[in-house]
């Protein structure tokens, strides 16, 4: 019987991208190394090349989205590191590196040199902001710690001058590269901060890569940086850049032209600001005169001479004469009023009103007023006090009803 189950049968197209897509499961991003070869820089910005060594080679790629942030440029030759994903390129069926990152051989090894530095100094403290100090508004004098041939010194001079022409500079010279560089560059440093003649210190080189710049990744030049008796500026290569020196520095400048304008302020700035303060004091000065001459204004309207405060009190005094007259009369006539009803009250209530209404008192010869009909006795002498004159009389009869 015949078998009818045939294999598949894939056209290129699915044979090349699915060994495409095994190619790329099978390897991750890894790092490879070898000699740049055949490189083609596109219209597209892409570049081609060969990685090869001694005995094979692999086209790559590396896409303008990668490439454009490289601060150098490879050239045929070189011998690079590549951080790289494998595939395959359909179109051809070319097995190739799509390139992720690419730096020059024996980098690697060098930054691992720069984590570990960075991590043991931060990990001391050496890279606390709490440790940083702040540079002076208007230093009396400028240090500078660079070669005396680097262009990097001729860029710091023109911006001092050109901001601050009359601010002194001395120069540490060092040299900032070769074998021995960084002793010479800490050395420099302790030359600058024991002679305390500086408000603030420059330590700066211009760009170059990453070997160019290593003595400013040494331990001792960071150590001298934090030990100096002044505030610090590092302007060590272009912005892209960064160093040990960098971290240990009471401030960074991306570039040597940076750390002079961040060190002096402009003068044409300050005289700007000045001018401002200025025309600001006369204002204030202006508004307060104005302020003070009306207060003064208002103070002499109410201000009086010496024969106008005593009319004025001489004036006060009669009229508070006049309350007392109207207050003493006014107290007057109540008590006279209340005198009067007093009066009155006793007359109604006196003996003699009582006699002139036709009564009269009976008193016994000792005085004693009669009042009941037991008081007296058939014989008895008594007196009778009338309204007008009275009589002595003689008990003749009692009636006791």
């Amino acid at each position: 019987m015949a078998d009818n189950h045939q294999p598949p049968i894939l056209s290129v197209s699915d044979l090349n991208r699915l060994a495409r897509e095994v190619l790329e499961r099978s390897f991750p991003l890894f790092w490879v190394s070898g000699e740049i070869s055949n490189l083609t820089r596109a219209a597209s910005g892409h570049w081609y090349f060969s990685l090869k060594d001694e005995r094979a080679q692999v086209r790559c790629v590396m896409f303008r989205g990668k490439n454009q942030y490289l601060d150098w440029v490879p050239r045929e030759g070189d011998h690079v590191e590549a951080r790289a994903l494998v595939t395959l390129y359909e179109a051809r069926g070319d097995f190739q590196l799509t390139i992720e990152g690419l730096q020059k051989a024996g980098l690697g090894a060098l930054y691992e040199a720069f984590e570990r530095l960075k991590s043991k100094l931060e990990r001391e403290g050496l890279f606390d902001p709490a440790r940083k100090r702040a540079l002076p508004p208007l230093p009396r004098r400028i240090g500078i710690v660079t070669s005396p041939d680097a262009a990097a010194l001729h860029d710091v001079l023109t911006t001092l001058r050109r901001r601050m022409p009359g601010i002194p500079v001395i120069l540490y010279p060092t040299p900032v590269q070769g074998k021995g560089a960084a002793e010479r560059i800490a050395a420099a440093i302790r030359v600058a901060s024991e002679r305390a003649e500086c408000d603030v210190l420059i330590v700066c080189r211009g760009g170059g890569s990453m070997e160019d710049l290593w003595q400013f990744n040494e331990e001792i030049v960071a150590r001298a940086i934090v030990a100096a008796s002044m505030p610090v500026v590092s302007g060590v290569g272009h912005e892209t850049d960064f160093t040990i020196a960098d971290f240990a520095a009471d401030r960074r400048a991306p570039t040597p032209t940076a750390a002079a304008e961040m060190v002096v302020p402009e003068r044409a700035a300050l005289l700007r600001q000045v001018t401002q303060l200025h025309q600001r004091l006369q204002r204030q000065a202006r508004m307060m005169l104005q302020q003070r001459h009306q207060q003064l204004d208002y103070l002499s309207r109410r201000l009086l001479s010496p024969m106008q405060q005593l009319d004025q009190r001489k004036a006060l005094l009669e009229q508070s004469a006049r309350r007392l007259d109207r207050a003493m009369q006014q107290c007057l006539n109540q008590q006279q009023q209340k005198i009067q009803r007093l009066e009155l009250s006793l007359l109604h209530l006196s003996p003699q009103a009582v006699l002139e209404r036709g009564y009269s008192i009976v008193q016994s010869t000792s005085g004693e007023v009669i009042t009941e009909h037991s008081q007296l006795t058939a014989g008895a002498q008594v007196r009778i006090r009338l309204a007008q004159g009275g009589a002595d009389a003689e008990i003749t009869r009692i009636r006791p009803e």
